[in-house]
């Protein structure tokens, strides 16, 4: 008569079905999760014939306007579109940055007063290094 008590061979834990819970996870967020890139102001340049400038992007400020006539400096809505606020905000740019030029992309439907606002701005603020963003348009009629 056997009276000790049997011992039980120890559970073996099986890693998986965890693995591919995990792994089906890290697909899943993947594929729904959005980038910034896709949250990016969109603005449809005018067109312009014009000289290609280099690959690396300088330092500059850029101010973008919307065919709304709303102004974003780099990046970052302004509360309005009052010439002394943006004044106010490019002075502080240039506080903090020093004197950068002032890159200005406006939609192309946007009003040329705005246009206006935004250089006026710029040269009150003493940022007198302006240039403009344009694409080239798309045909090829050139001989």
């Amino acid at each position: 008569m056997n009276l000790r008590p049997h011992r039980r061979a120890p559970a073996d834990i099986n890693l998986t079905p965890l693995i591919d819970v995990v792994f089906l996870l890290l697909i899943f967020f993947m594929v729904s999760t959005t980038f910034k890139d896709e949250a990016r102001l969109r603005v449809q340049l005018p067109q312009a014939q014009g000289e290609d400038i280099s690959s690396e992007e300088p330092a500059m400020i850029r101010l973008v306007i919307d065919r709304a006539g709303s102004f974003f400096l780099n990046d970052q809505a302004l509360t309005d579109a009052k010439p002394e606020s943006l004044a106010k905000a490019l002075a502080e740019l240039k506080r903090q940055d020093g004197a950068l030029p002032v890159l200005i992309q406006a939609d192309a439907a946007a009003t040329h007063q705005s246009v206006m606002t935004a250089m006026d701005a710029a040269s009150q603020a003493g940022l007198n290094q302006i240039a403009f963003a344009a694409t080239r348009p798309d045909d090829k009629k050139a001989p």
